[in-house]
């Protein structure tokens, strides 16, 4: 495990000597770009500018939490929804998602960059990111995803070498509120890699929304280490005596350290159907609900 004071004010010192003009921050809301933003602003202080990207491809009232989380730090907040959805049309790989929104990213802090005469970009790579990219299972938007051709003069990633829950510990000592700290994972590509397939506006309306109901549901009482719905393909229904053709969502919740291996949680059935029901009455287009009980590996944690 690391050594939390310690890595903390070599972090800093780290920063503060790579950073010679301004910077700006990945800021997701994250834990781990969190932390990284919380080094930063005390390493090189007004010249780093926390940049929120609004893909819309997040989870549901993400821009609203993160104007409440972090208005002390002035975040930009920039509206990019229809640049990346014009930008994944057509696009159904899971690997070619990735390398596509990690290139969006990068020409929109580009653009932000400019704007306010930042050189370096800072950003919340942690080491199961660098494995899972280097090693070939998936490639992270942040790291095999980015382009070969950047404008900054580099990118630092104070986390590189740490995993989650050294991340948390690191958050934790930096005085990070619990919110902060014990949230969930959340992929950089966000929403698009819980849509096997195409990505549109109405399944992104759809995963939203079931997204939202399954955290609700499974949060607060369970405490999963990661909890999520993803939406697979079509297949037939019943309702209000009339089949219909609808979207089939499936419901992942696991236990795990680090996000290396993971374990589906045992819930009760009468949660399951809960979720169930809440998800197919509240979203008309929904046809079926099924349980994802498969360990990592032999799957990832997230469906793409």
């Amino acid at each position: 495990m690391v050594n939390v004071e310690q890595f903390i004010g070599q972090s800093i010192e780290d920063i503060e000597r790579e950073v010679r003009d301004n910077a700006i921050i990945a800021l997701s809301g994250g834990v781990d770009s969190s932390v990284c933003a919380a080094l930063a602003h005390r390493a090189i202080g007004d010249r780093l500018v926390p940049i929120f990207v609004d893909t819309g491809l997040m989870r549901k009232g993400e821009v609203e939490r993160i104007r409440s989380t972090f208005g002390y730090m002035n975040p930009c907040i920039i509206d990019a929804g229809n640049r990346f959805l014009d930008a994944l049309k057509g696009v159904v790989d899971p690997e070619e998602k990735r390398k596509t929104i990690g290139e969006m990213f990068i020409r929109v802090f580009e653009e932000a960059a400019r704007e306010v005469g930042a050189s370096y970009l800072i950003q919340g790579t942690i080491y199961p990111d660098q494995i899972e990219s280097e090693g070939g299972i998936k490639s992270h938007h942040n790291v095999g995803g980015l382009p070969t051709e950047i404008e900054f003069d580099k990118i630092i990633e104070p986390l590189r070498g740490l995993y989650k829950d050294e991340v948390r510990d690191v958050a934790r000592a930096l005085g990070l509120p619990p919110e902060i700290c014990e949230r969930m994972p959340f992929p950089g590509p966000g929403l698009a890699v819980r849509i096997i397939g195409g990505v549109t506006k109405e399944k992104l309306e759809i995963v939203s929304e079931a997204n939202a109901i399954v955290e609700e549901e499974l949060v607060k009482e369970f405490h999963p280490w990661q909890t999520f719905a993803a939406l697979l393909e079509k297949g037939t229904g019943v309702k209000g005596d009339r089949r219909i053709h609808g979207w089939i969502i499936a419901v992942r919740a696991v236990e795990s350290r680090d996000g290396m291996t993971a374990a589906p949680l045992e819930l009760p059935w009468e949660k399951l159907k809960k979720i169930e029901a809440r998800i197919t009455s509240e979203i008309p287009n929904v046809a079926r609900v099924v349980y994802d009980i498969t360990p990592k590996p032999p799957a990832t944690i997230e469906f793409e």
